[in-house]
């Protein structure tokens, strides 16, 4: 159990975060800044131990100011994990010209990260750091549905490995790679139904995993066995990809269907 670390965490107030948050909190010794841009709103019933902020991180601003509320929470003192969870998907077909509306999740689920990289290097001047992203599978294997949300992810996939060669010894980073996960993703991603891809996690699971990832020092975290073993049988046998997509394809083709119908 991770005990006696001052921590940030983004996206604390639902999913993954939500869950991961509530290991921390039963760590001894810990204190935790909980972020997301409801947090005040959503996380009402945390404990002492847990300092509730307000913070949209899509910009360098919401950044700067996410290290400068840190300093005041942790007195001046290191952060010890600095957890980048914040991120959302868009679930749709990608035909429309909205320059706006893709940068927007960039801005959330790929500047912000690489920023913080930077941020906490800075903040930390030598000392021993631990940095978390929540990257995803679909960082690996782009899905249909998805596109935008899964080139943010290749991004930041890109970004972390190129990072770990040239980085300092004194920063740990490991990063969370979950499939599909059962909580408000699915929501965000569109207000209309739509079929969830396969497989799907409990978050409860995942951040589990991932905290436990943390504590020891692990520098990727792959919840999910199937899909650590699909990617070996799909390197091997590349048409079992082939039928996988067609599968999740045809979920795309069934909502747009349900979508005109409207």
């Amino acid at each position: 159990m991770i005990t006696n670390s001052n921590i940030v965490l983004t996206g604390a107030s639902s999913g993954i975060g939500l869950e991961v948050l509530k290991l921390l909190e039963k760590g001894e010794g810990n204190r935790i800044l909980a972020v997301s841009r409801q947090a005040s709103k959503k996380l009402t019933n945390v404990g002492e131990n847990v300092t509730v902020f307000d913070c949209d991180v899509s910009s360098a601003d919401g950044v700067d100011l996410l290290f400068s509320k840190a300093a005041e929470v942790f007195d001046g003192r290191k952060i010890d994990i600095f957890y980048a969870n914040a991120g959302f998907p868009y679930y749709e077909e990608f035909n429309y010209t909205d320059w706006s509306r893709v940068e927007r999740m960039f801005d959330t689920n790929t500047l912000s990260p690489i920023y913080t990289y930077a941020k906490y290097l800075e903040h930390l001047n030598g000392r021993d750091g631990k940095l978390c992203y929540t990257v995803s599978a679909i960082g690996q294997m782009a899905m249909p549905g998805y596109a935008i949300y899964s080139a943010t992810k290749f991004a930041l996939h890109g970004f972390q490995q190129a990072i770990r060669l040239e980085k300092p010894k004194n920063l740990q980073l490991t990063c969370l790679y979950p499939v599909a996960t059962d909580t408000n993703f699915f929501k965000v991603a569109n207000e209309a139904e739509f079929e969830k891809p396969f497989p799907v996690q409990k978050p409860d699971v995942v951040a589990r995993k991932m905290v436990k990832g943390i504590e020891t020092g692990k520098k990727t975290v792959s919840p999910c066995a199937l899909f650590t073993l699909s990617k070996i049988l799909m390197g091997v046998c590349p048409p079992v990809r082939t039928v996988y997509w067609k599968l999740e394809k045809n979920k795309l083709d069934r909502f747009r269907k349900g979508q005109k119908k409207q």
